[in-house]
């Protein structure tokens, strides 16, 4: 079938065509280093993974290449608030380079934990000034540029495809567009390029540039960036859908600005990740959208406080379509806990040392599964159908052991859920508690069959005789799981 994504530009699916054959570069915009990272943005890095996974599934050379904002960006995308970096350097008393470097840490963290593979070359912007610089001087060249009020701006009126991305009409927006704080735009949808005065009298980065000693404005930075390390024009370029009308808008009005050819040719977005309150439950938490700005988010590091594992976050994520929706409740978490637990159960029911190390050679069914799975994947990166084609293989009696032991290890290179990893830490704790364990494994096993037979006498008998003995049982999609009261 081939690889078929959806393209923002354009708003449809299309066959996933790289520039160059067999290769992919695709570039994901990273985080701004001045807080922890909500669980709302590790749904992107998620997304991001699963990505890059996919890509390598199918057999593409991978280069993934991802930023981290370490200079001043602003609270809003269109150049206003506050300089977010310097707001929390004040309020901790540190250095912005030691906000950065500890925000830093604190996010590659949290990515270690969810399992997500580190992206090819990770890029600071302190450390691209100077091509931040030389890409500005490009667009300047080519007459897209005007300096007012001693910041260098970019003229959107110059570039007539603006707004192409979020469908926006220039002469629309004008019209109903409010006056903008900045007097100094001829147009409220100009940009920064660098700035060499702003609100802030004592930037705390600074560099000098042929505009007068100063800092670039957001947007270039990933502009330039992106082109030293996969060229003038590359294959996909991906953020939330936050970033469509200003951010990803701009960096295509620059991009195309400085070199007159179409800079990227996928654009993928991924949906926001929402709160919703538990029903029947105190929960301090609002629904909407999470905001560091607000104080309503979630970290990673509270869900494990809770008792979730990170893993069991990345499985509640792959549930959903990256283009869907998601509303997160302590209600969701625990179901995708106990459905990753009941996965694992059943999985360390079947792995063995043996199949761990054989090299199964698939059979037709076995074959025709993998290719449901791929074809999932293929079909815009519909994680929901993988997890389900996952399901319905362990549920195969088709299949020997070995043969689904040696597919989970394929699903789980695109998946990552490190399935086997967990069924054998399941296994070595049966091992550890001894016989107890292997004596309700193999009552639960009797009551799924008298549940299949009808005999839910029989079914509710068993379920009685572990409660009496400090077993609680509970039944979820995926299988019975169990638990010690």
């Amino acid at each position: 079938m081939g690889l078929k994504l959806y393209n923002t530009m354009g708003r449809e699916i299309q066959e996933f065509k790289p520039i160059q054959n067999g290769k992919a570069g695709f570039y994901g915009c990273g985080p701004t280093v001045y807080n922890y990272a909500h669980i709302g943005n590790l749904r992107a890095y998620v997304f991001l993974d699963l990505l890059d996974r996919t890509l390598s599934f199918l057999g593409y050379d991978v280069n993934h290449v991802m930023n981290i904002t370490d200079i001043g960006h602003l609270s809003d995308d269109g150049d206003d608030g506050e300089d977010k970096m310097l707001k929390t350097a004040r309020e901790r008393s540190q250095s912005v380079l030691e906000i950065a470097q500890f925000y830093t840490d604190a996010f590659f963290n949290d990515i270690d934990r969810l399992n997500i593979k580190r992206p090819t070359i990770v890029c600071k912007a302190t450390d691209h000034v100077q091509e931040m610089i030389d890409l500005i001087k490009k667009i300047e060249k080519n007459g897209h540029t005007y300096t007012a009020g001693g910041n260098l701006y970019f003229d959107v009126s110059t570039f007539k495809d603006y707004g192409k991305l979020a469908l926006l009409n220039l002469d629309d927006l004008k019209a109903g567009a409010r006056i903008d704080v900045d007097q100094n735009k001829r147009n409220p949808f100009d940009f920064v390029l660098w700035f060499t005065k702003s609100k802030f009298e004592n930037q705390a980065l600074v560099w000098d540039s042929p505009w007068g000693k100063g800092y670039p404005g957001w947007h270039i930075e990933c502009s330039a960036m992106s082109m030293k390390y996969l060229g003038e024009q590359f294959d996909i370029h991906t953020g939330g859908i936050d970033h469509i009308p200003i951010h990803h808008t701009n960096e295509i009005a620059q991009s195309e600005g400085a070199t007159g050819k179409k800079w990227v040719n996928y654009w993928l977005h991924n949906e926001f990740l929402v709160i919703a309150k538990d029903k029947n439950k105190g929960s301090e938490e609002s629904d909407g959208k999470m905001s560091k700005s607000s104080g309503n988010f979630l970290t990673l590091q509270t869900l494990i406080d809770k008792g979730y594992d990170p893993l069991d976050y990345r499985f509640f994520l792959l549930g959903a379509h990256y283009r869907s929706q998601v509303a997160f409740s302590w209600d969701a978490m625990e179901g995708a806990k106990n459905a990753r637990r009941a996965l694992n159960q059943r999985i360390s029911r079947i792995i063995d040392d043996n199949s761990i190390e054989a090299e199964t050679v698939l059979s037709n069914e076995g074959r025709q599964i993998l290719q449901s799975f791929t074809e999932a994947l293929e079909d815009d990166l519909a994680s929901p159908r993988c997890l389900s084609e996952l399901q319905m293989m362990l549920k195969n009696p088709e299949l020997s052991d070995n043969e689904k032991i040696s597919l989970i290890r394929t699903m789980d290179k695109v998946l990552g859920l490190r399935l086997i990893d967990s069924a054998l830490a399941i296994k070595l704790q049966k091992a550890e508690t001894g016989e107890v364990d292997a004596g309700v494994e193999t009552l639960i096993q009797k009551r799924t069959e008298a549940k299949k037979q009808k005999n839910y006498a029989l079914a509710d008998k068993i379920r009685s005789e572990l409660q009496e003995k400090g077993i609680i049982l509970e039944d979820t999609p995926q299988g019975t799981i169990w638990k010690k009261a």
